[in-house]
């Protein structure tokens, strides 16, 4: 045997007896805590209770009784090293057993340090980065005392009237997956250091696709179709490692989430082997009492029984497992199943060894919380997640020179501009786009500003969709805002106007009917457009939005998501060409809000349509009014330069089940920048025992051209690429006739095909 193989083999098997021997010394020392634990203090291990209340040395008399009696394992919504402190002392000092408190918190897309929102991220389709910034968010909230955050949200959603796409990657499982398993290494390292953080997988399961986009409404679907497009990003982040998953609030095929046996036992678990604890959402086992399920006692019993671990908030177990055990009606087993799984996840942790290892002194802390290293990461990531969607004219980049109006509602807003979930983020610090615009054209360029008009005429809708507690509207007529916007505009060069969505018009609870820019701001686009100057339009948003119109009328549309707390500076670096825009889109934009859902993954009918375009075509299926493709496809996203794709080449034109096939093309920067790509493969499976989608992304690359260089980009195609669940859930790849399909984006491709014998 070859030196190096044997010593492969033998450094794989001293890291095995070394995993094996830490296994076996947690177990044991598992196993003599419970020993010594009273069935009311594992129940308290169960209870995860919220609080933001603690001050100074004292504390909340309810919240604080609660733990020094151990009836708490974990704290939510509590973060500040020396808030955490004080919560861990009154667990480790006045509990009778001393077991240390988890603390968690909404992590979303950063703490204090905050990157794009989570969609936004994903447009980037920067793996390594997205794990970066991950590692930072980590980083920055062990400091603080944090040891658990409720991220990442791996739903997929075709239905961009549903506000949580915000949070999540988008509509494709693959793609979802990648970045599921990036966050999950990113946040949680692999538990050595005091820098990592365990990962909360969410939603379990479907909570992307709520019927009419409604968040927390039930969704129901065929378990094939739940296997082939929803579950793989939750089974890849489990793979990666995810020490914890979050039931969803829907009902999935007629069982809430919180109660479902097959979903968090019998597949999590059973199918799966996902050895971590499953918490519920934020009072989510009480809610299926409201579902129709029963008192409290009853939804704690089915709860508890499907395998969820840890209640949030609701104290449903708290109140009533010991009651329901003492009648029979659960066994010591369910509540001993419940608490070892949250013991092994803070022995994990290194909880046990030191109770306040993630409570570092004021110096470091502030050493680390949004350090410049930290925030000029966030400024080069945000840059990778805009998306060029259209640059009639080469408009874009802008020079900077002469005069340049800066109009909109969302242009002088800091609080906007991190995002929803921007838990940790010092909103009144976060600087506007204004600003940024005004020190990226400093001593070159005059920026003029006016508001223009208030993001809705309807003042409710306005209030339903700002930062809570931040009142953005202006006192002024709609007509006055706009005469000083055109008094404005008039004087100007060019006009950039920074429209769409306030932050919380996405995110939780913010579900949208109507996808259009409001009629306000649509108003205003109108008359900006009328002066017959260029326009430049940047386009915040929290989701796919409806652009048809803007599309047709404006010279170049910027989509700049919610870019974090550098966004006031990354915006102008691309406006201004310092960063060649790169995103790619991870949605379907649609035409109109009769299109959605939309996505591009879909399946063929038996009466395709084949009206160029996909516009009306008698007995074909589409639509009488509109074509049956998006927008903006998902993929899709321009640069300042230009790339030319070579057709696709090859290997071999067949693989047997245990060979490998290599696709390439060669890409070209013909234009004059040195740029990004993200160079994009899919599949087609011809002919199936069950519909095979029309194409499924199945590879990508980010790749970096200088301008006029050519580089030649390979895929490894092998059997595990082609699998899917057939109807009886076997993950199988049949043999026949596949496609492959490679450019930049879900439409523009070239396409070879092979065969797969058996």
């Amino acid at each position: 045997m070859p030196i190096a193989i044997a010593a492969a083999l033998l450094g794989s098997s001293a890291q095995a007896t070394a995993s094996n021997a830490d296994d076996a010394k947690m177990n044991a020392f598992i196993d003599d805590l419970m020993q010594k634990m009273t069935v009311e203090e594992r129940i308290g291990q169960l209870n995860l209770s919220v609080t933001g209340i603690l001050t100074g040395t004292e504390a909340n008399t309810d919240v604080t009784k609660k733990i020094a009696e151990g009836k708490v394992g974990g704290v939510l919504g509590l973060s500040g090293s020396e808030q955490v402190r004080i919560a861990q002392k009154i667990a480790v000092e006045q509990s009778r057993l001393k077991i240390p408190l988890i603390f968690g918190l909404d992590v979303i897309h950063g703490y204090k340090t905050t990157f794009p929102i989570p969609l936004a991220l994903a447009c980037s389709w920067d793996i390594p980065a997205i794990e970066e910034a991950a590692r930072i968010a980590a980083r920055e909230a062990s400091r603080d005392g944090v040891c658990w955050t409720y991220s990442p949200m791996v739903d997929i959603s075709h239905d961009a009237r549903w506000g949580r796409v915000a949070e999540g990657a988008g509509e494709d499982p693959f793609l979802g997956s990648r970045i599921a398993e990036a966050l999950v290494r990113g946040y949680q390292g692999d538990f050595s250091s005091d820098a990592n953080i365990m990962a909360c997988v969410k939603h379990f399961a479907c909570y992307g696709a709520p019927e009419g986009g409604r968040d927390y409404h039930m969704a129901d679907m065929s378990l094939w179709r739940m296997y082939n497009e929803y579950l793989p990003p939750y089974k890849a982040a489990v793979d990666a490692g995810a020490g914890s998953i979050m039931a969803s609030f829907n009902g999935l095929n007629g069982i809430p989430s919180h109660g479902n046996r097959w979903l968090l036992t019998d597949l999590l678990r059973g199918q799966w082997g996902f050895n971590g604890f499953v918490v519920a959402d934020y009072c989510g086992v009480r809610e299926m009492v409201t579902h129709g399920l029963g008192d409290d006692q009853q939804v704690g019993i089915r709860a508890i029984t499907a395998g969820l671990d840890m209640d949030m908030v609701s104290e449903v177990y708290l109140n009533t497992l010991k009651k329901s055990l003492d009648e029979g009606r659960i066994s010591i087993n369910d509540i001993n199943k419940a608490c070892r799984r949250i013991l092994v996840a803070k022995y994990r942790l290194g909880l046990f060894d030191d109770p306040y290892r993630f409570c570092h002194s004021a110096d470091e802390v502030s050493r680390e919380l949004y350090s410049d290293a930290n925030r000029a990461a966030a400024r080069r990531i945000a840059g990778e997640t805009l998306v060029l969607l259209k640059n009639e004219g080469n408009l874009l980049p802008l020079k900077r020179e002469g005069k340049i109006a800066l109009i909109g509602p969302l242009a002088d807003t800091g609080a906007n501009m991190p995002g929803t979930w921007s838990v940790a983020t010092a909103l009144n610090d976060c600087r506007t786009l204004r600003d940024g615009f005004e020190k990226a054209l400093a001593g070159k360029a005059t920026l003029l500003y006016a508001k223009g008009c208030n993001l809705y005429d309807d003042p409710q809708l306005e209030a339903n969709g700002t930062v809570f507690g931040r009142e953005m509207r202006d006192p002024r007529s709609a007509e006055e805002l706009e005469r000083k916007a055109l008094k404005i505009a008039k004087k100007a060069d060019v006009i950039v106007a920074a429209l769409g969505e306030a932050s919380e018009m996405s995110g939780e609870s913010a579900s949208r009917t109507r996808l259009e820019l409001p009629e306000s701001q649509r108003r205003l686009l109108t008359k900006l457009l009328a002066l017959g100057k260029p326009v430049v339009m940047l386009n915040f948003s929290g989701r796919p939005v409806v652009l048809d119109w803007e599309n047709r009328n404006v010279p170049a549309i910027l989509q700049v998501w919610f870019a974090g707390t550098e966004a006031a500076d990354a915006i102008p670096d691309v406006v201004f060409g310092d960063v060649v825009p790169s995103g790619k889109l991870t949605m379907s934009f649609p035409r109109n809000d009769g299109q959605v859902p939309i996505c591009y993954n879909t399946y063929n009918t038996g009466r395709p349509n084949k009206k160029e375009g996909g516009y009306f075509d008698k007995f074909t299926t589409g639509y009488l009014d509109t074509s049956i493709y998006p927008l903006f496809p998902f993929g899709y996203g321009l640069s300042y330069t230009t790339f030319e794709y070579s057709p696709v080449k090859l290997s071999a034109s067949s693989m047997n089940y245990d060979g490998t096939i290599t696709a390439s093309v060669t890409v070209t920067n013909t234009g004059n920048y040195d740029a990004d790509e993200v160079v994009q493969m899919y599949i087609h499976d011809v002919y199936r025992s069950v519909l095979p989608p029309l194409k499924e992304l199945k590879g990508f690359k980010r790749i970096s051209l200088k301008k006029g260089e050519s580089r030649k980009v390979e895929f490894t195609i092998d059997v595990e690429l082609l699998k899917f669940y057939d109807a009886q859930l076997h993950h199988v790849a049949e043999p026949g006739e596949f496609e492959v399909m490679v450019g930049p984006n879900s439409t523009d491709l070239s396409i070879a095909k092979f065969t797969l014998n058996r």
